[in-house]
């Protein structure tokens, strides 16, 4: 590779880095990014700051405006958007939320070369929500018309082409509240069926009894792609890829590796390693992610897929070194 591409790398620019490859993050607006994405001073008066509840610990975070996501789509190609996992875009009555506002917020600082992907909101992939301190059945689990009204339709209406993807993200399921695998594939097969055709679906399943054949048929049969998630109580990228068969089921040719936590960590404890999310962390980052995550890469690049990496700050403290080290590992490989 050019000797230029290592130096943008030094100045974490990933555009452009590889044809079959776009590196983002998950979320944006970090002032722990400052000096590394962000210009120093260029936000100072429009930082806020919020409290953050994890565990029993409460984290105050600072936050960049808006605006900040054109400077971060200067360093990335992608970006992985997550508050819409906590809220739908319209209401039952089809009146916008607020995360509907802040989306078309984001999109006018984009441009057309700009690509985000968006984590479809909990009501719709979750089985149980917490309400009032207590995990309840979710009445709207994989309601097709719920998701296309209140979610699809408006996203896309928003976004246009610089819309790159839905991540259906599920959560996990002890061993005692598990779905038969005939259970899921059948509502999986509902939803998929009755939901819009859209070539840029992608389903993460953080329960590894549910990564078998039966629900990888249905993933192939409409074209959905399954996320390798580096995640807490998921096998390692390898094994996942290697249950499936060596197989990418998305029919966009394109595949998603999100780094989200080490293994075996949970939330809390690496939010709280992590944060504020402006350096790496010691003993934090597991090299066989990295080892696993260009694997990866080079097996979809072989089946000319697209790869998305997104990573999170969680993964080892900071997400845009991260994608460093990925991105120099893959040049020497």
């Amino acid at each position: 590779m050019p000797s230029l591409v290592k130096k943008d790398l030094g100045n974490f620019e990933f555009r452009g880095f590889h044809p079959n490859i776009l590196i983002g993050t998950a979320s944006d607006r970090y002032a722990g990014w400052i000096g590394k994405i962000y210009t120093e001073g260029r936000y100072a008066k429009g930082i806020t700051q919020r409290t953050h509840k994890v565990g029993d610990k409460t984290f105050i975070e600072k936050v960049l405006p808006v605006e900040s996501v054109q400077e971060y789509f200067e360093h990335f190609p992608v970006l992985e958007i997550d508050y819409t996992f906590y809220r739908l875009l319209l209401d039952e009555k089809g009146k916008p939320t607020q995360n509907y506002h802040v989306l078309r917020s984001y999109r006018d600082y984009m441009t057309e070369k700009d690509s985000v992907i968006l984590k479809v909101p909990q009501v719709i992939i979750a089985r149980r929500l917490r309400k009032g301190g207590a995990f309840v059945e979710n009445e709207a689990y994989l309601n097709p018309r719920i998701f296309t009204e209140q979610f699809y339709k408006p996203t896309v209406e928003i976004l246009g082409s610089t819309l790159g993807g839905f991540i259906f993200e599920q959560e996990y399921h002890p061993k005692k509240d598990r779905l038969e695998a005939d259970q899921l594939t059948k509502g999986l097969d509902i939803f998929f069926r009755e939901i819009p055709r859209d070539t840029r679906y992608h389903i993460e399943l953080r329960t590894e009894a549910y990564l078998t054949t039966p629900v990888f048929e249905v993933l192939e049969k409409y074209g959905v792609g399954l996320v390798f998630s580096h995640w807490t109580w998921l096998p390692p990228l390898r094994k996942q890829f290697e249950k499936t068969g060596g197989q990418f089921f998305n029919s966009g040719k394109e595949s998603i590796i999100r780094l989200i936590t080490p293994m075996r960590m949970s939330y809390e404890e690496s939010y709280a390693k992590a944060f504020p999310f402006d350096k790496m962390v010691d003993g934090m980052l597991n090299p066989k992610m990295i080892d696993d995550t260009i694997y990866l890469l080079l097996e979809g690049i072989k089946c000319k897929e697209k790869m998305i990496i997104i990573i999170n700050n969680r993964a080892g403290g900071n997400a845009p070194m991260i994608a460093r080290l990925i991105a120099e590992k893959f040049l020497t490989t």
